[in-house]
């Protein structure tokens, strides 16, 4: 993958943007290790990191291309699938292609032959951005998922773009700040984000799916692909063989590369599909496919559970497959070591060892390779997560706890925020974007209800854990699940299809039939781990201790001390349940809110409350 940058403005101030622009795009050097490129015109200039996957000669950016009128200049993030269909119907309409199989510049020809509505025909996870020099417009877009990230900001008659949060902030037009609304999408609704929020004031994202066009007149975005109802008529075997194929096609695609290529097995049903199906095409190059899990030291306590866990089942999978299979070993010191190269890397506190675990192993498979293909989204579409099959009434489902959470916080700042308002805001304006078909079984009503909420509230927090945690080494990670066609299809699926054979993800589990042993075919979901291990439990605590004794902290600001002490004493057992998704806990909430202490000192983040 890489990263982009921009900024474009109608003052004729180009010469001063240059250095600031090049500044904003090293910041970003971890996302394109390979090279760095810098465009400039009268009132645009384009900056772009690349992280050389597709194309090593040929795919230089920015690019720029001209057609008879028609010119553009692309900078861009992602991959498309469906290159090698774009160039044979652009060669037929008369296109010249100047690279040997680039995508980008694929889709800088396909803006200029069909404007905007080419994100219509693109089939990959994107963030990009072209400058059409003739009209003096900007076009920016985002994948229908939101797997690649893009933020940008309007200041009066300039904006700007870029890949990642800490790119904008590089800019003098951009201040660190943070209000009410920002710090309640930490305190409230993190480690999520609500769709387009950006943290800081004056930033936004585009939403995934979404596209916008930049002009003298200002800015307008819009949605580009929603989901849509239709009645699904084929029968369990059918939908099964259906769903097959798709992901036979969708893997086939997303192998394609000029560089190394593994995938992360984690032994689960998801990741173990994925790569049961990229072995099987790289069954003729003679060389087995490389796989990767990550293994936490364990303490004695804990060791007899592990040895049923992911790293036992990724292993025996490997076996059945035949790959060839790493273990990548975590130490709880690491762990706790990175949580600040976590920050750093998504540029807000995140998911604490979580996070931290899959950076180490990222930083470890990009010793030997460039793309991994990785089983994320399977349960955001099929229905695999607890809540799905014990819903709630009301409120997202992965978020508990918030009583507890927020008396944690001083009373100040609650007073600010107003969680419980906030929080009951959001979900209201996730519940309006629902369109639910008339006359549905009212089971599946719900469930799409669910559905939604996690793809659109949840799916991108895991999405943008993955992105940043694999691009902080250079690792580009590709989610086959994700894939639009597949979203689409299942959406479809009525709720008892898709539980085929009574069992969670049934009718993923059918199509899977062959490929995978039984054992592995209907294991009960195991959630992707956190760490066991009593030390850093402890290293953690012992931070938090300290932060609370330091007067300079700018946590002192937001937490009451008091109930602080009260999660450092009650040894795990402060949250009765997980406060976010199914995994963060005590020893979660007290790292994320280091994070926090260290976001607010690192970011020199400045409070408008």
């Amino acid at each position: 993958m890489c990263g982009i940058a921009g900024w474009i403005g109608w003052d004729d101030g180009y010469k001063y943007k240059q250095p600031i622009v090049e500044k904003m795009v090293k910041t970003m050097m971890h996302r394109g290790p390979d090279a760095q490129g810098i465009w400039v015109s009268s009132h645009a200039v384009l900056g772009h990191r690349r992280l050389v996957v597709v194309d090593p000669a040929g795919g230089a950016q920015p690019m720029r291309r001209q057609h008879r009128q028609k010119s553009g200049v692309i900078t861009y993030n992602g991959e498309l699938y469906n290159t090698a269909e774009l160039r044979t119907e652009l060669q037929s309409r008369g296109y010249r292609f100047q690279s040997r199989n680039s995508d980008t510049e694929a889709l800088l020809l396909s803006y200029l032959e069909w404007g905007p509505d080419c994100v219509k025909r693109l089939n990959g996870i994107f963030a990009f951005a072209i400058w059409d020099e003739n009209e003096q417009t900007l076009f920016m877009a985002r994948d229908r998922m939101g797997v690649k990230p893009l933020f940008y900001s309007q200041k009066d008659d300039q904006f700007l773009f870029a890949s990642e949060l800490k790119a904008l902030l590089a800019n003098p037009l951009i201040r660190p700040q943070v209000d009410a609304a920002g710090l309640a999408e930490i305190l409230v609704m993190g480690p999520g984000r609500t769709p387009g929020h950006g943290i800081f004031k004056g930033i936004l994202e585009l939403k995934p799916g979404h596209a916008l066009l930049y002009s003298r007149e200002g800015s307008k975005s819009g949605s580009y692909w929603q989901l849509h109802h239709r009645t699904h008529h084929e029968d369990a075997k059918t939908t099964a063989a259906h769903l097959r194929c798709l992901l036979e096609d969708i893997v086939e695609r997303q192998m394609s590369a000029d560089v190394p290529l593994c995938t992360l097995l984690s032994g689960g049903l998801d990741s173990s599909l994925i790569t049961a199906l990229a072995s099987k095409h790289t069954a003729a190059d003679l060389a087995p496919l490389h796989t990767y899990c990550v293994e936490y030291e364990q303490s004695e306590a804990n060791l007899r559970q592990a040895e049923a866990g992911d790293a036992f089942w990724a292993e025996k999978i490997a076996g059945f497959l035949g790959t060839r299979h790493h273990k990548v070993r975590v130490h709880p010191r690491d762990l706790y070591y990175a949580l600040y190269n976590a920050l750093l890397a998504t540029d807000l506190p995140g998911m604490a060892d979580i996070d931290t675990s899959l950076m180490l192993l990222c930083t470890e498979m990009r010793q030997d390779y460039v793309v991994a293909l990785s089983g994320e989204c399977a349960d955001e579409i099929f229905g695999g997560y607890p809540w799905f099959h014990h819903p709630s009434a009301t409120g997202f489902p992965w978020m508990k706890n918030l009583e507890d959470r927020m008396a944690t916080l001083s009373p100040e700042i609650t007073a600010l925020i107003k969680p419980e308002q906030y929080l009951d805001h959001r979900y209201t304006q996730a519940l309006s974007e629902i369109s639910l078909e008339p006359g549905e079984d009212e089971e599946d009503s719900l469930k799409k209800r669910i559905s939604y909420l996690t793809m659109t509230r949840f799916m991108p927090t895991l999405l943008n854990r993955k992105d940043r945690m694999s691009m902080a080494s250079g690792l580009e990670i590709r989610v086959p699940f994700s894939d639009h066609r597949l979203v689409d299809y299942v959406w479809n699926i009525p709720w008892q299809l898709k539980m085929a054979g009574g069992e969670v993800k049934g009718i993923l589990r059918q199509a899977a039939q062959g490929l995978l042993p039984d054992g592995a075919l209907h294991r009960i979901k195991s959630p992707y781990p956190k760490t066991e291990h009593p030390l850093y439990a402890e290293m953690v605590r012992s931070r938090m201790r300290s932060l609370l004794d330091d007067r300079s902290s700018p946590l002192l600001e937001l937490v009451q001390k008091s109930s602080i002490k009260l999660i450092l004493e009650s040894q795990g057992k402060y949250f009765r349940q997980p406060w976010y998704g199914q995994l963060m806990g005590d020893v979660q909430w007290l790292a994320y809110l280091i994070q926090t202490d260290a976001w607010l000192r690192l970011y020199r983040v400045e409070l408008q409350l």
